[in-house]
């Protein structure tokens, strides 16, 4: 779905309201480019990031006006029937490379065809951590798959589009799951199945509908999704790998700048909190 699609299968406040999710801009976002938001962390499902822009966009329209939020996620989900319909409904998009070039190239010229909605961008957010990511979730662990994932920062040099880094505080305390550290049986079954599905098999544990001990619900934690700073490039076909570690250095200079401007504000007891980035 090129546009935004029907505001009514984008407009879930209930949803939004639950935990609350929140939104906030610390700086603008011109419509005149398109954008790569690198979200972290990734959590158990990518909530915060998800109702902002997916579920519920109405805060993002009003903050980034002109710029439509899409999420990318996994290519299969795409070829599975009815499933394919309500992503492309939530505005969510493939993660492929072929569909990331077509949006991020997409003209911003307010007279091109492709913009008679009144919109002049496109906003993908991609968790950038996914499935490895998901995997180290737990309350209060803000632990980041990062160091060596490059592929969003060359897409981006190759579209020409900036990155903004964004961080979701109180993502990762929604759930807990199973204990699964590194080189438990768990954890070595979870990357078995990863490795041939891109999905990793989580055991996720929150609240019950009735109850508060135990269920699938997730808890109702606040949510706050900080929307950092765009970080420009130079485009080219075919990036240089030094430009690629500098682009990609900036990325986790400013989450970590993020993480210690804002965790007092957003995380409660944030003082014993740190920010690991692997």
């Amino acid at each position: 779905m090129e546009g935004n699609g029907w505001l009514f299968y984008r407009s879930n406040r209930r949803y939004r309201d639950y935990f609350p999710v929140e939104l906030v801009k610390t700086a603008e976002l011109p419509a005149n480019k398109n954008y790569i938001v690198a979200s972290f962390p990734h959590g158990i499902l990518g909530t915060g990031t998800c109702i902002n822009m997916s579920l519920d966009i109405r805060n993002w329209l009003e903050l980034f006006p002109q710029i439509r939020p899409k999420i990318a996620t996994l290519d299969q989900h795409f070829r599975t029937p009815f499933l394919q319909d309500l992503l492309r409904w939530w505005g969510m998009v493939s993660v492929s490379k072929e569909s990331l070039t077509h949006l991020l190239t997409k003209s911003n010229d307010p007279e091109h065809k492709d913009n008679q909605d009144g919109f002049t961008s496109n906003a993908v957010a991609v968790l950038v951590g996914g499935a490895r990511e998901a995997m180290d979730s737990h309350p209060g662990q803000y632990i980041l798959t990062l160091r060596n994932r490059k592929g969003f920062v060359k897409m981006a040099i190759r579209t020409g589009s900036s990155i903004v880094p964004s961080f979701s505080f109180g993502e990762v305390d929604i759930f807990d799951q199973v204990a699964n550290p590194p080189e438990s049986k768990l954890r070595r079954f979870q990357d078995f199945v990863k490795k041939f599905t891109g999905i990793s098999p989580l055991l996720p544990k929150g609240r019950g509908i009735f109850n508060y001990n135990y269920g699938i619900v997730p808890y109702r934690r606040r949510i706050v999704q900080v929307v950092g700073s765009p970080i420009d490039v130079v485009k080219s076909d075919n990036p240089d790998a030094d430009y690629v570690d500098k682009i990609h250095g900036q990325v986790m200079e400013a989450l970590e700048k993020m993480f210690e401007q804002y965790k007092e504000e957003y995380i409660p007891d944030s003082k014993q909190e740190k920010l690991i980035i692997q």
